[in-house]
């Protein structure tokens, strides 16, 4: 595009910095933006060239927003130049007061670029088209006779005042009903007899607005299949027949989204009539677009509101009875019944910030494809078994009447046995949070045809039929009340469902609505009979839990974690010592001579990534009789690249804030184990 084919943008600003913001996103639609710091430098730049569309500020020194408006009315030049105001200032008597003045629109701060871009691109393509027009007009003029060149002339201005009046009908709007009505009006008499706008909805009904002749809930005979030809084939469909009807698509970024119908008895459409018919569609679709995006905005904003609210009240509720605990445990009077209270809900509590931890980290890295499936041929069975008994607390505790029913011989699938076992227990947790004490929960796993199938029954809130489709989506929760007595961020559902699409298998909810209880059910592809070769189960071997014998350095900054995991090793029969920096902790280890580091990322002075490094540069594996220093990463550092990091860096195994402690003490066990047998590193414990 030459420079003279560029369209004029004005945008006017006192302050620099939104002045520079607003450039920078309107410059991407390759058109000529030209700038101005006053309203007296506006006035001056009209008098130099004419603009597609001019963005003002409204509160500017010398000459604000509305008075600059003013005086680009009363200039006949300018008087339809459109204007759109840009202001922080959203009450209704600013509003009046710019649309008083002739303004057709309003953008509010801070700006969304997309919406930036899609509103000025409707001016500058309107802008665009008007030239065209009028360059056309002006050609007219210089071939025909004067009489034809003058009902050109009147014609062209004919058009330019439609096109200026749909321009700014369809660029007001931010509701679709009302854009499609609009468009159907504007298009009556002026290009048609009837007009029938319709766009197509996700579900694939149609929302039809019709007007002139057919201002009835019916179409004209041949238009409703002639808006599903151009809907098929995303292209203009001639007029023919009678009546004759043209059909125009609504395209936007390349899809077909609805179709503008015209026509009438004895109605004609010339060259010309067609492509001011698809400049108009083309325009409605940009304003359909635009609607379609604020209300996205208006919805993401709402919901992200609402989820840091979950986040804080869920995070603050284990906190009171963990400090109600802690102030038992301090009375020096306690009974033992007491202390073990108190530890009990300690316990408990952390355990469920935990798991909320976990399910925001989960979603964070399936939404990234970070998580990957382990799958291989399972019973199902014992994946519903395992779901079971990681909800039967919370079953429990609500005094729920739970039925299982399994199938009578296995029934194999290939799935992740772990992720599966997480699906289920998701659902049968949402199943006990949603249903009132002393309700009924069913599991049920069967096969039916291929399939293996899975479902969750519950007798209690039920979902809305307008939730139904939407209680898969993140943060989506179908009780909003303030009590929030579930608890719950609105995520279990979203895992369960993507977790069921990785393995290739659907999740569906149904529900009689409110109060009549909620279905789930699971579908996976089943394998038609037993693997040749069963993979033997991975018992937990709890005998081999030996103690002693270690010596442990502990490093985190954090003197608390350090020292209360300090103490808790201590219990367990190892010799174990803290430091609480990087340089700290390599003096420790040089003068302790540890079995084993447990050491914190995040440190001050040296990180806990070179400090491993340096750790393994003085103690390396020389292959001996003596089992290396075993390097434990414990940190709140949770990534694969975090993952992959800490074993470049020698770390042996690496987890995340809080750890079990049975796990670390299966790890120093069968290092204990190693070193008794005078052998090298086991392969039991599983890597970083």
């Amino acid at each position: 595009m030459t420079t003279e084919d560029k369209i004029n943008i004005l945008v006017v600003d006192d302050l620099p910095d939104k002045l520079l913001a607003l450039v920078t996103v309107l410059e991407t639609l390759g058109e000529n933006v030209v700038t101005a710091r006053s309203g007296r430098e506006a006035l001056r730049r009209l008098l130099e060239r004419d603009y597609a569309v001019i963005l003002l500020d409204v509160k500017m020194p010398d000459m604000d927003g509305f008075e600059t408006a003013s005086l680009i009315r009363g200039r006949r030049k300018t008087e339809h130049t459109p204007i759109i105001f840009v202001t922080a200032l959203s009450d209704e008597t600013h509003l009046n007061q710019g649309y008083s003045l002739g303004a057709v629109d309003y953008i509010l701060s801070p700006v969304s670029p997309e919406v930036l871009r899609t509103k000025v691109g409707v001016f500058v393509d309107l802008f665009r088209m008007t030239e065209q027009v009028r360059r056309q007009a002006e050609e007219r003029v210089s071939l025909a006779r004067e009489q034809a060149a003058r009902a050109a002339a009147e014609e062209a201005a004919r058009r330019l005042r439609f096109l200026a009046e749909a321009g700014a009908v369809l660029g007001r709007s931010l509701d679709a009903t009302a854009i499609l009505r609009g468009l159907a009006k504007l298009a009556v008499p002026f290009l048609a007899d009837f007009a029938a706008a319709v766009l197509v909805e996700p579900d694939g009904a149609w929302r039809t607005e019709t007007t002139g002749a057919s201002e009835d809930a019916s179409l004209p005979t041949g238009v409703a299949e002639r808006i599903r030809r151009t809907l098929t084939v995303g292209k203009t469909v001639p007029a023919d027949g009678a009546p004759a009807c043209l059909a125009v698509p609504l395209k936007t970024r390349g899809r077909t989204i609805g179709a503008l119908a015209l026509g009438g008895p004895g109605r004609r459409y010339a060259a010309e009539d067609v492509t001011l018919a698809e400049d108009l569609a083309c325009r409605a679709a940009a304003a359909l677009e635009n609607a379609r995006l604020y209300h996205d905005l208006e919805e993401q904003d709402r919901r992200k509101s609402e989820f840091l609210a979950m986040l804080a009240h869920e995070l603050r509720n284990p906190l009171a009875p963990i400090r109600n605990a802690v102030q038992i445990l301090r009375r020096a009077v306690t009974e033992e019944a007491g202390r073990e209270w108190a530890q009990d809900v300690i316990d408990r509590q952390v355990g469920q910030m935990v798991r909320l931890v976990d399910d925001l980290l989960d979603v964070s890295r399936i939404t990234r494809g970070k998580v990957k499936l382990k799958p291989e041929p399972i019973d199902v069975s014992r994946a519903a078994a395992v779901a079971l008994e990681t909800s039967r607390p919370l079953i429990d505790a609500r005094r729920h009447e739970l039925t299982v029913t399994l199938p009578p011989e296995p029934l194999w699938a290939t799935a992740d046995a772990a992720r599966l076992a997480q699906v289920l227990a998701n659902l049968l947790n949402n199943a006990a949070k949603y249903t009132e004490e002393g309700g009924r929960i069913g599991l049920t796993v069967a096969r039916e045809g291929n399939e293996a199938v899975f479902r969750v029954r519950d007798t209690g809130v039920g979902i809305p039929a307008d939730m139904l489709p939407r209680v898969f989506e993140l943060f989506t929760q179908v009780d909003r009340s303030l009590d929030r007595s579930e608890g719950g961020l609105g995520i279990g559902l979203t895992l369960a469902h993507r977790l069921v699409e990785m393995h290739g298998g659907t999740v569906q909810a149904f529900s009689d609505g409110p109060g009549r209880g909620s279905e789930f059910v699971v579908r996976l592809a089943a394998l038609p009979r037993a693997p040749a070769h069963e993979n033997p189960q991975i018992e937990v071997l709890n005998g081999l839990k030996e103690v002693g014998g270690l010596r442990i350095l502990v490093v985190d900054d954090n003197r608390d974690s350090a020292n209360s995991l300090a103490m808790l090793l201590e219990d367990q029969g190892h010799t174990v010592r803290t430091a609480h920096d990087g340089e700290a902790a390599l003096t420790a280890a040089d003068a302790f001579g540890p079995d084993a580091v447990v050491l914190d990322i995040g440190l001050p002075r040296l990180d806990g990534y070179e400090v491993a490094r340096r750790l393994r540069a003085a103690r390396p594996d020389t292959g001996g009789a003596i089992p290396p220093l075993l390097l434990i990463a414990l940190t709140g550092y949770g990534h694969e690249e975090n993952r992959l990091q800490a074993k470049a860096a020698g770390f042996d195994h690496h987890f995340v804030k809080p750890v079990d402690l049975d796990v670390l003490q299966d790890l120093f066990a069968a290092r204990v184990r190693e070193r008794r047998a005078n052998r090298p590193p086991s392969l039991l414990a599983s890597p970083v």
